[in-house]
């Protein structure tokens, strides 16, 4: 199965929409190693869209100051605090996270977060940041990276299986 890369983000807001363009310098030169989705939802909203896949890449614009704008950070889902929000609308990966163990429904095991710092991400009609606008190339580089990773352990994972003539074993 494919891995999902979901980019997140909202054009209309500036250096926000640096995951959409993520998602558009993927699909022109990433081929069918992948499922790219671009969307502004957020929240509760996405947990249809990881519904299914084993692995999962997400990219999205981050605004902390605590690093310069395009710089681009790794990030897994137990490096995530909670979100106090003021309604469920406001809730962020962890929670989607545990909800989808609650409902058990078939959720990525591997997820991989890649989030751009941003310089400016409130600016409505706001440009893209120039040194945001790196950040997106190395973004696509290092997902690229990551879905090479995956895609190759996939294959020796199914070649070790094929040799063992056991799929539910692993010949060591």
């Amino acid at each position: 199965m494919k891995p999902l890369v979901l980019c997140l983000g909202n054009e209309l807001l500036g250096d926000d929409g640096a995951g959409m363009l993520v998602a558009r310098k993927l699909k022109a030169t990433q081929g069918h190693g992948s499922d790219i989705i671009e969307t502004s939802l957020s929240g509760l909203s996405l947990i249809e869209y990881f519904i299914g896949y084993k692995q999962a890449i997400i990219v999205d614009a981050i605004h902390t100051g605590n690093h310069p704008p395009g710089t681009v950070i790794e990030l897994y889902p137990d490096q995530l605090r909670s979100v106090i929000a003021p309604s469920p609308h406001y809730a962020g990966l962890p929670e989607m996270l545990e909800l989808a163990k609650s409902l058990d429904v078939e959720f990525p095991e591997d997820i991989a977060i890649f989030a751009i710092e941003v310089a400016d991400p409130y600016t409505i009609g706001g440009a893209i940041d120039s040194r945001v606008e790196k950040g997106i190339d190395e973004a696509v580089i290092k997902i690229k990276a990551r879905l090479k990773r995956w895609q190759s352990l996939t294959f020796r994972t199914a070649a070790r299986k094929k040799i063992d003539g056991n799929p539910g074993t692993v010949a060591r």
